[in-house]
């Protein structure tokens, strides 16, 4: 690869990475990602780091014809929650799943593997792969975001997906054609997450 082709790259790169921005749910509309596209955002997912290849983490997709069996799951998390929830607060914990074309969650298994890697390092490794999906579904065109919530560790949302005991739903990831856009909030700059030892 010469220079050139090498600075092209570059500048491609981090063009892809500058641009990313968190979209929520709700802003994420038809069309979605092809099959296509989906393969090659799972194939940029691979290849995040992971210590002794044990593939710690997981996407479980929300099709959709499932979405409305999601939502009921949502429903029954709140109402775990807060047994005094009304209709309107449960309808609208049910309407979060019918939110962006591609919906997926993100688990992580703490017992998958080698047990000497902690689940700090699984965890790492899972958002190393979210970010490689995001960023290539950026590229494609295509927005992106990350939403979690305290009815993820839900007893009844729990069982519901399915999950082992040592299986943790860390988050869900959205993916759509982005409808409207916020203004890009300030990245931070290096002096504010950088230190060298001894300083």
């Amino acid at each position: 690869m010469s220079d050139v082709e090498k600075e092209n790259q570059l500048l491609m790169v981090s063009q892809v990475m500058a641009t990313r921005q968190t979209i929520l749910p709700k802003r994420l509309i038809e069309p979605g990602p092809s099959a296509v596209e989906i393969e090659k955002l799972f194939l940029a997912a691979s290849t995040a780091p992971d210590h002794d290849l044990i593939n710690p983490w997981r996407f479980l997709v929300i099709p959709a014809h499932k979405r409305e069996d999601l939502g009921e799951l949502f429903v029954q998390a709140l109402s775990e929650r807060d047994p005094s929830a009304t209709d309107e607060q449960l309808e609208q914990a049910r309407d979060k799943a019918r939110r962006s074309p591609l919906l997926m969650v993100l688990i992580v298994d703490a017992a998958k593997g080698d047990p000497e890697i902690d689940m700090h390092e699984r965890v790492l490794s899972a958002g190393c792969a979210v970010q490689n999906f995001m960023l290539l579904a950026n590229a494609m065109g295509y927005g992106t975001g990350l939403t979690s919530g305290k009815g993820l560790k839900a007893q009844s949302f729990r069982s519901g997906l399915q999950l082992n005991r040592s299986e943790h739903a860390i988050c869900f990831l959205n993916v759509g054609t982005v409808s409207s856009r916020k203004p890009f909030k300030p990245r931070p700059e290096a002096h504010q997450f950088v230190q060298v030892w001894g300083d």
